[in-house]
């Protein structure tokens, strides 16, 4: 079991709960989101694998999940790309916000998400749990391919390429 620290809107903790439970409840709760760039500036996406609880199937930035309560983000962040991805680089926070998205399943995203960002240029070694397809791309072909098809994208990713951009 998956626990989620659950946040106020200036991102002080006020308790833990249950991953699903929190989804389920649309409680707010802290996120991450890792942006790797290689060294042509181009994004690492993922395709999620499409049995994810949630958003199956659509790409995303190079990973995402939830620290555990006793964790740092770039920690977490960093144990999460390793995990799906199978290679690590170091991360720093680039920004944070909070976002309110429901989502076809009954579920509810509600997330202090602090985006992260680091630089890799070697091997990639996704794992098929997790993710089913990867690949890099510039952030001008992504915004062009983000308006032409936006059902392809998890909603938390549209949000931070529609309004913060300019912060990458």
């Amino acid at each position: 079991m998956q626990e989620v620290v659950l946040v106020d809107s200036n991102d002080q903790p006020i308790g833990k709960m249950e991953k699903l439970e929190a989804h389920q409840r649309g409680l707010l709760h802290r996120a991450f989101s890792v942006f790797v760039f290689n060294h042509n500036n181009e994004l690492l996406l993922q395709q999620r694998a499409i049995e994810k609880y949630h958003s199956g199937g659509l790409w995303t930035n190079t990973c995402c999940s939830h620290p555990m309560p006793t964790q740092s983000l770039e920690l977490a962040g960093s144990k999460r790309l390793l995990e799906e991805m199978g290679f690590t680089t170091e991360l720093s926070r680039l920004f944070a916000f909070e976002y309110r998205v429901e989502l076809d399943n009954q579920l509810i995203e509600h997330e202090y998400d602090h985006v992260l960002v680091g630089r890799y240029d070697g091997d990639v070694f996704p794992n098929p749990e997790e993710v089913m397809a990867i690949r890099w791309i510039s952030m001008e072909d992504l915004l062009t391919e983000l308006k032409q098809h936006p059902d392809r994208f998890t909603s938390w990713f549209k949000i931070i390429l529609n309004d913060h951009t300019h912060q990458f």
